[in-house]
């Protein structure tokens, strides 16, 4: 009976306690959730979606690369947490992935439309970018808009381009009217193949299609630029006002425009008769051995498509090509290198270029394991066509001249000099002519850009493309 009693009198506090419990479990469910960039640094982890295109991000030999790349991997590292970037396959896609937050920002070159509004928040402007109405040689140049109202004129299906046309057409080219490239589909391709006359195309992205489609040529430059930003998802005030700040304070700074300058196709040297021919030969000749060099890559673990550089400069992927000093294949063996690597027939494409790889990776590990990529590549391309003895010669000149040893671009500039007696005498081996390495790996390095650059179906496997890229990239907090 005291016991029940007892029991009786701590009714009403347990029900109070429990009253109390549920209370404050039903605040705790309706506080607001931490700012957005409170969980970014708990998870360490900023998330970016982007697009596979060479204006944003690509996956390069020796690691990521593209502008918007660049740009999310300083920003993650001033939020002190890794990037994790990865390619949709398509802006809808990019805009699920910031809806369902399972990405923090949208990073594609992206221009705010009415598309985008309801998902995310446009951060500042950080780029303007002209945009061209392109034309193929040989045709008529257009000069104005009136020229191509009455005409086929080409734009990416839902496409920043597209929506600028439509503002023209509502405003001041009433009959303007064009075919949408749906898809991965390019619009310049359509030009060049002569599906359509013309295409808009921005100022960025033709810096890199002028290499891929060399008869492409600049028309006329439309009147308004577009505005390129990054998309903040919905509700992440914090995260806006931090990229932002960013913004404004790299513009400040010059590392914007240095990183627009460095991310772009424009760097490259722009040669008509070798992009022509290099597009010809991708379509008629590396789509036969392609094979071969990832057979070569999966055996030694270098990139394909650095292999394939490789080939092109050394015989044009022609298993029939010979030099004067007896060098022959695809890979230009001489005869002792292709003996020591084992190979019976120097004209059989597939042995050679299993034997080239073989020999390029015989000749990086002599370079030393401390020199980062990518200069560690080049330097051991440039021994591979100069040879290592050489190669160090070049570097103690290098250092001779108070510079890195262990820096390509240090040691670029002194392989030339190994063609001057008071350099080469200062050497051990003597003369040199130091030029033709500079200019193989220069070459090279173009070579290797061109294959970076293109879609996987450009080298006839696309029922193999890959699907998009996923990358985590660890930044210093």
């Amino acid at each position: 009976m005291l016991e029940h009693r007892t029991n009786a009198r701590r009714a009403p506090q347990l029900a109070a306690a429990a009253m109390l419990l549920a209370t404050t479990v039903l605040l705790a469910s309706c506080a607001p959730p931490p700012p957005t960039l409170d969980r970014v640094r708990a998870r360490g982890e900023l998330r970016v979606v982007t697009l596979n295109s060479p204006t944003s991000y690509y996956e390069g030999t020796h690691g990521p690369e593209g502008l918007e790349y660049e740009l999310a991997n300083a920003f993650a590292k001033e939020l002190g947490v890794r990037l994790k970037i990865y390619a949709a396959p398509h802006i809808r896609a990019m805009q699920t992935e910031l809806d369902t937050g399972r990405a923090d920002i949208a990073a594609a070159q992206l221009t705010a439309d009415r598309s985008w509004h309801l998902i995310g928040v446009a951060g500042t402007v950080y780029e303007r970018v002209p945009q061209y109405v392109v034309f193929r040689r040989g045709n008529p140049r257009p000069r104005s808009t009136l020229q191509i109202e009455s005409s086929r004129l080409s734009v990416r299906a839902g496409s920043p381009q597209e929506v600028l046309l439509r503002r023209m057409k509502n405003s001041v080219a009433p009959t303007l009217n064009w075919i949408e490239a749906a898809g991965s589909a390019d619009p310049v391709e359509d030009v060049q193949n002569k599906q359509a006359d013309y295409a808009v195309i921005d100022a960025r992205e033709f810096s890199y299609s002028r290499h891929l489609y060399p008869d492409i040529l600049v028309g006329f430059t439309l009147p308004e630029k577009r505005a390129v930003q990054w998309i903040v998802r919905a509700g992440a005030p914090d995260l806006l006002a931090a990229v932002n700040t960013y913004f404004m304070s790299i513009a400040k700074s010059g590392q914007l425009s240095k990183l627009q300058r460095e991310a772009s196709g424009a760097v490259q040297s722009f040669e008509y008769l070798e992009s022509l021919r290099f597009q010809e030969h991708v379509a008629a000749r590396l789509t036969i051995y392609r094979d071969f060099f990832e057979e070569a890559a999966e055996q030694t673990g270098v990139d394909w498509r650095l292999l394939a550089a490789i080939g092109y400069q050394e015989s044009k992927w022609d298993p029939a090509a010979e030099s004067l000093n007896g060098a022959s294949g695809v890979m230009m063996l001489t005869a002792s290198t292709a003996e020591s690597l084992g190979v019976q027939d120097r004209a059989d494409p597939r042995q050679s270029i299993l034997a080239g790889a073989k020999y390029f990776v015989e000749v990086r590990e002599k370079v030393p394991d401390r020199i980062p990529e990518p200069d560690r590549t080049w330097l051991a391309l440039a021994s591979y066509n100069v040879g290592f003895g050489h190669l160090e010669d070049a570097r103690v000149v290098t250092q001779i001249r108070g510079k890195n040893p262990d820096s390509w671009r240090d040691v670029r500039e002194s392989l030339p000099l190994l063609a001057q007696e008071r350099w080469y005498s200062r050497v051990k081996r003597g003369y040199a002519r130091g030029w033709e390495p500079a200019q193989f790996v220069d070459r090279i390095q173009r070579f290797l850009k061109l294959l970076e650059w293109q879609g996987t179906e450009a080298y006839g496997h696309p029922e193999s493309a890959p699907p998009p890229v996923a990358s985590t990239h660890k930044a210093p907090a």
